[in-house]
């Protein structure tokens, strides 16, 4: 039986030209690009690479639902792997693209994972892309550390007790997915007065990108999904 194989791929936050070279090579090569779609059919990741697919290559987007349920999460997932399988079992190589870094936040954490288990027998290659938060550092000319300084990764949440922690504890803090919690996050800043010491972007490196450098005036506002926050606390 010959299998395809499976790539998961980042393909980047949003700029087109920070796909890899690597990448580049397998988008022109595979057989099939699936890729995260919402439910109107709209891909963030798709839109990223749209330009450099090959003309008449299989496109397979695949629905993952926003829900904590756990049930109805396995269920779905259990549908996209066997989704991914039929195409690979058919012999056709398969290129998962998600944006940023495939195994930093990413849904290909879970195909990958579910896939090894249902299919142990398909070969599996993890593409790296340029993640968020070094898009976001770059974009808005903020050094992530240096030296001995200390960086934390946040997801964004409504314990502000641990939001408190991880800014206390670290000389940089770059906060995920901050939009649900941002009017929380701000009040957080005031208390500990570092609101100035923070900067908000949107959709990084995208044609929609947006960059909030005045923080608090961002109090109440709703933002995109994909906002995050980096608070440098020194120099």
């Amino acid at each position: 039986m010959n299998i395809g194989k499976l790539y998961a791929m980042g393909v980047g936050p949003g700029d087109k030209e920070l796909i890899t070279v690597k990448a580049y090579r397998i988008l022109a090569e595979t057989d099939v690009i699936a890729y995260p779609r919402k439910l109107n059919g709209d891909s963030y990741a798709l839109a990223i690479v749209e330009d450099y697919l090959p003309d008449g290559v299989e496109r397979l987007g695949l629905h993952f639902p926003m829900t904590r349920d756990k049930e109805l999460l396995q269920a779905k997932w259990e549908a996209i792997v066997q989704e991914v399988w039929e195409k690979l079992a058919a012999g056709r190589n398969v290129a998962f693209v998600t944006e940023g870094d495939p195994y930093f936040y990413s849904t290909a954490i879970h195909l990958t994972r579910l896939m090894k288990q249902r299919h142990p027998e398909v070969e599996i290659e993890v593409v790296p892309g340029v993640s968020s938060v070094n898009g976001a550092a770059c974009r808005l000319d903020i050094p992530l550390a240096d030296g001995d300084q200390q960086l934390g990764i946040i997801p964004a949440t409504y314990d502000l007790d641990a939001m408190r922690k991880a800014l206390e504890e670290h000389d940089t803090v770059v906060f995920l997915k901050v939009a649900k919690v941002l009017t929380e996050m701000i009040g957080l800043l005031k208390e500990m007065n570092l609101v100035d010491k923070a900067t908000v972007v949107t959709k990084v490196g995208s044609p929609e990108e947006v960059i909030y450098r005045d923080v608090a005036a961002l109090e109440g506002e709703e933002l995109e999904y994909l906002t995050l926050m980096i608070v440098k606390k020194g120099a």
